[in-house]
Parts: C-alpha cells; sequence; structure tokens
C-alpha cells in the first residue's frame, strides 16, 4: 500500500517566461501536430508562458481555410482555452518543394518586428529534412543577423537509420544551420522525473559519496508498452526496438543518472558530460542481448510476413569508468507486454551482516531508489523499517513523491521543450556527438542481429516477455525488481 505524505518547501521557484517569437510548424496537419504539439503550445499558453504577441503558423500540404483548420483542432485543445488560442493561430498551405511558397511564407514572417525569434519546428518524415532546409535557405529562412533575431529549427527523430546516414544527415543540416539553431528532440527528456536526475543527484549531498560501484549494485532501466505498433508498421518495420528506444531515450536517461558533475548549469556543460559517458560504455556483448517479436507480430499490417523486426530488446552494458566498474546496467523495453511502464532502478548493495536473530542479510531487502517517469511520474526510496507492533516486525517501506498530487504544475513533456527552445536553452536537446556516439554503440548490435540467421523468438502478449529477457540479469546473480506481469514481482 503506497502513502503519501510529505512537507514541502521552496526554496527557488522561478520559470521563465520567453519574449515573442514565431512558431512555424511544417507537418501541421498531421498526427504529431494535432495530439502533441499544438495542445502543448496551448498548454503554455494557459499557463501564461507565451508571449502576447507571440503567433503560430501551421504549414502543410493539406487545402485549410483558416478557420477550418481551427476546427480540425479543436478537439485537441484544451476547452477552456481553445478559443482564444486559436486567435495565435494561422494556417498556409505548403508544398515543401516549392519555392514559391517558402517565397510566400517569407512575406508572411516580413511583418514581425527585428529581432523577433522564429522556430521552425519540423513535424515530418526525415527524408524531407533536406528539401525543406534547402527551401528555407533559398528564402532566407534561416538568416540570422544581429537585428535580425534567431532562427531555430526542431527535428523529430530517427536522427538517421545508422551511423552512415546519421552522418549523411548530419552533413547536410549544418550545409544550412550552425549548430546552435539545431535542436534535435527527445520527448523523454522534457518529463518531470527526467529532468529532476539532475537536481536529485546535484542539489542532495547525500548521494554523492554513494553514488557509484562501491554502494551500488545495478542499475535497469525499464520501457514497456501494452500497445502495439498501432498506425506506426511502416516506420517501426524500419526502425525496431533498439533504433526506436534504446538508441535515444533509454541511453539518454541512462547518461544523466551515470555521468559525471558538470562543472556549471551550462547547457554545454552538461552535454559535454553526457557525451564523455556514452563513449564511456564498453562495447555491446552479444550474450548478453535479447531480442524478441510479440505474438501476431508478422500478422500486423504493414508488417512483413517474414520481417525480424525486434518489438522487445533486454541488454546488460557496462560503464568502463572508475565510478561504475563493475556495475551492470540492465535495459529493456517492448511493446505488447503486460503493464505500461516506464521507470529506472537504482538498487543498492545489500548489507553485508544482519544483527537480527531469526533474519539473514539476504532476507533483507536492497535499499532502491526509484525514479518512475511514466505513468505517475515521481520517486520512491524503499528501506527496510520495523512496522508498529511486535518487538521484532520487519519489512519493506517505500517512500513516495508523487509529481501530479505535489500542487505543482506538470507540463506535458513536449510542452517543457517547446518552452526551452524559445528561451533558446538547448540543454534538453540532443547534439550531433552525442547522436554519433550512441550509433557507434548500437550498430555492431544491429549488425550483428542483422547477419544472425535465426529469426528473433516469440512472446506471449501481456506477458512479460520473453524467458531469455526475463533471466537476462539472473546469468549475474540478480534479477529484474518488476516482472512486467501486472501485480506481480519477482523475487
Amino acid at each position: 500500500m503506497i502513502h503519501q505524505n510529505f512537507e514541502w518547501q521552496d526554496i527557488l521557484c522561478r520559470e521563465q517566461r520567453p519574449d515573442a517569437c514565431r512558431i512555424v510548424i511544417f507537418g501541421a496537419s498531421g498526427d504529431l501536430a494535432k495530439r502533441k504539439l499544438f495542445p502543448s503550445l496551448a498548454a503554455l499558453d494557459a499557463a501564461g508562458l507565451l508571449a502576447e504577441e507571440t503567433q503560430i503558423t501551421g504549414c502543410a500540404r493539406h487545402w485549410f481555410e483558416e478557420e477550418a483548420f481551427h476546427l480540425h483542432l479543436m478537439p485537441f485543445l484544451p476547452p477552456g482555452i481553445a478559443s482564444s488560442f486559436c486567435r495565435r493561430l494561422r494556417y498556409q498551405r505548403l508544398e515543401y518543394d516549392s519555392p514559391g511558397d517558402f517565397l510566400h511564407l517569407r512575406q508572411h514572417l516580413e511583418t514581425l518586428k527585428n529581432g523577433t525569434p522564429v522556430i521552425f519546428y519540423l513535424a515530418l518524415p526525415a527524408s524531407v529534412y533536406p528539401e525543406v532546409l534547402r527551401q528555407l535557405d533559398r528564402a532566407g529562412l534561416l538568416r540570422e543577423t544581429p537585428s535580425g533575431g534567431a532562427r531555430r529549427v526542431v527535428f523529430e527523430k530517427p536522427f538517421g537509420y545508422d551511423l552512415a546516414s546519421s552522418a549523411a544527415l548530419d552533413v547536410e543540416l549544418h550545409r544550412h544551420l550552425q549548430e546552435h539553431q539545431i535542436y534535435r528532440i527527445d520527448h523523454y527528456l522534457g518529463k518531470e522525473t527526467v529532468q529532476n536526475i539532475f537536481l536529485l543527484r546535484f542539489a542532495n549531498r547525500i548521494w554523492e559519496p554513494v553514488w557509484n560501484g562501491t554502494h551500488i549494485d545495478s542499475i535497469q532501466i525499464t520501457a514497456a508498452e501494452m500497445l502495439g505498433v498501432e498506425e506506426r508498421a511502416g516506420y517501426f518495420e524500419q526502425a525496431g526496438l533498439v533504433r526506436d528506444m534504446f538508441q535515444n531515450h533509454l541511453l539518454e536517461m541512462l547518461s544523466l543518472v551515470t555521468m559525471e558533475c558538470p562543472s556549471s548549469f551550462a547547457a554545454d556543460a552538461i552535454r559535454d558530460e553526457k557525451v564523455k559517458l556514452i563513449r564511456s560504455i564498453l562495447p555491446i556483448d552479444f550474450t548478453r542481448a535479447v531480442r524478441a517479436q510479440y505474438e501476431g507480430y508478422l500478422q500486423e499490417p504493414g508488417v512483413a510476413p517474414d520481417s525480424r523486426t525486434e518489438t522487445y530488446a533486454a541488454l546488460r552494458l557496462q560503464i568502463g569508468n572508475p565510478r561504475w566498474a563493475g556495475v551492470p546496467v540492465y535495459l529493456r523495453a517492448g511493446k505488447r507486454l503486460g503493464v505500461r511502464r516506464t521507470e529506472i532502478d537504482i538498487l543498492f548493495r545489500p548489507v553485508a551482516h544482519s544483527i537480527f536473530p531469526g533474519i539473514s542479510p539476504e532476507d533483507l531487502q536492497q535499499n532502491i531508489l526509484h525514479l518512475r517517469v511514466q505513468p505517475g511520474e515521481g520517486i520512491g526510496l524503499t528501506l527496510q523499517a520495523k512496522k508498529a507492533g511486535p518487538k521484532l516486525c520487519m519489512g519493506s517501506l517505500t517512500l513516495n513523491y508523487d509529481y501530479q498530487q505535489s500542487g505543482g504544475e506538470v507540463l506535458d513533456a513536449y510542452a517543457r521543450l517547446l518552452l526551452d527552445c524559445q528561451l533558446g536553452d538547448p540543454t534538453l536537446f540532443l547534439r550531433s556527438d552525442a547522436i554519433t556516439a550512441a550509433w557507434q554503440l548500437y550498430q555492431p548490435l544491429l549488425e550483428h542481429w542483422s547477419s544472425a540467421q535465426e529469426p528473433p523468438p516469440f512472446y506471449r502478449c501481456g506477458s512479460s516477455g520473453p524467458d531469455a529477457g526475463n533471466a537476462l540479469p539472473r546469468m549475474d546473480g540478480r534479477y529484474w525488481i518488476d516482472s512486467l506481469q501486472s501485480g506481480a514481482h519477482e523475487n
């Protein structure tokens, strides 16, 4: 049973409000825009985090009158503010290879005051990025001048399919933009718990003495979904779970948990340490890597009948530096599992000796720091404690902090990142060297699986995944904290 009881005392509570800007969303008629981007911008508006003069322009191939575009978005916007938010919205039909359409967009933006930043959000397939950048550049829309305001471009993953394609994309981006103009978004980094890793680690003295292999036994990161590929089979067939989750979301979370303390809170100081950490991860041991497919995946619309795309993966990583030497890191993610849960668990080493009669050291559960990313974002700390009653009645006590019940305003991950982009803060966005390091880590495994003769095994939908994935930590005498079966835990 979980009870929440805590006392909150503000030390610093300050939200920066951005100056006026113009936000242009390409792919404005698509699913990402209507379900995430426009609702997140509306939430910022409701929270007073959009300047009064900020305007938003949607661009897409679809024919929309402006009023029809507003009606298209209305079902996805918070009812209380939908009408007022729509007064900020403009719409322009635009072909992504039409110089005339981009010149028309330039005329539309020329009404801006000097110094007004413009953010271009490319909610588009990565294959369209080069053409859109060429057209923006030819129209002079990416040019920054001392009085002309910043020009920032937001890109969605995937950032390439492999190391070579990622490098080619990076060259294409830098042909038209400088690195400080490029905002590669990973929405997991906007989640409240993921942001709080940094403060939890570096604003609390109690953690640093024990945040190492002397005291930490292992680290587990889980990203479990109950849904299958749904409408994303076309993308997922090309990507697979390692490209979709491990190469970005899981690796970014791991780097925040394990990186060294940066020299300052500056964006590049933080991102420098993340890159150092990723580069220090040892090559993946293929014998400690598991892949599988959920039963029925081959019958999903858009999936090849002989597909070898993994819908589940579990890996053991080792970080090759003094702080984390000998500490295994277990990562797993999968679709059509028994629960929906994303969580980071830091397991501390068990006590070496028990002074309590009839209780061996093995009977005492390890202390565990739980970082709940979704659902129910929050933090938990599992301790051993005495229960009221008999002289010796011991059990596990988990102290819980739930962001939703804390009284603060929890912004959607996209809202947080859109706010940071307006502020020109790239801290939570990916830098090109981090992406390169991630591909260098994972590409050998992807090539190994691609050349394998045997197809991935199947696992039952609604289960905890394949037996080999469940057994992965047992090879080291450990176990997964959560079995991913609803209501069940391994022991």
